[in-house]
């Protein structure tokens, strides 16, 4: 009987113990640190995406438009979580909700023309760039709207130094409904509601961005680790 009763204590303590690791909440890791597992490049773009260092590591190629590494699965509402370190001369960004463009995105006149036509991916990006800059606030990419968030209208007021140059840093994105609230290293940037563009991406893929760059300039690269998701 005693036997019994320490046999069915111990494989509670492993139950008791081992759930919580198991289900963390609900978190989900979308980088295992070895492959690209889970992640498709974009039609558009050529930069090139690799693993490197426990990272997944992206360089620009010259001549390349803005390229994205997009996330397999769709995603409605969520917490981001991830570390990012771009390089001081390279404009980059994560895209959340985001989707590549379809004939019903675009106007039967525009159909086939230029860089922005079917296959271009779109949707709000979360900016990424060096400080002082906008990194944390919400640009509408490929979209009628340019900045989605307000604040980087004026540049001289709202450009900030919660980037660290040349270092990793840590962001958290909150998507739930029409709302999203940006963090950089712990400090709050951006707090939008943004019904238009919810409409017409109420869910879709997360994007590493690439950004394009100019002739005779670069490599630049940019690199990120600890990718996790939770879906609310």
């Amino acid at each position: 009987m005693t036997s019994i009763c320490l046999k069915m204590a111990s494989i509670s303590c492993v139950l008791m113990f081992s759930l919580p690791l198991n289900a963390e909440d609900g978190w989900v890791s979308l980088f295992d640190g070895k492959t690209l597992d889970g992640w498709k490049q974009a039609a558009h773009g050529k930069a090139e995406y690799s693993v490197k260092d426990g990272t997944i590591y992206g360089k620009t190629v010259e001549g390349s438009p803005n390229s994205f590494l997009a996330s397999n699965k769709d995603y409605a509402n969520f917490e981001l979580e991830f570390e990012v370190k771009v390089h001081d001369s390279l404009n980059s960004g994560v895209q959340i909700r985001s989707r590549e463009k379809t004939k019903d995105d675009i106007p039967a006149d525009q159909q086939g023309k230029g860089s922005d036509g079917i296959g271009r991916f779109h949707g709000p990006q979360v900016e990424v760039e060096s400080s002082p800059g906008q990194a944390g606030y919400i640009y509408g990419e490929a979209t009628k709207f340019g900045w989605l968030s307000p604040e980087p209208k004026n540049d001289e007021k709202h450009a900030h130094s919660y980037m660290k140059n040349g270092e990793w840093n840590k962001f958290r994105i909150l998507a739930e409904g029409p709302r999203i609230q940006t963090w950089i290293n712990g400090h709050k940037v951006a707090d939008l509601t943004h019904d238009e563009i919810y409409k017409t991406h109420p869910k879709g893929k997360i994007g590493l961005q690439v950004h394009g760059i100019a002739a005779g300039t670069g490599p630049f690269d940019v690199a990120w680790r600890n990718i996790r998701v939770r879906e609310l």
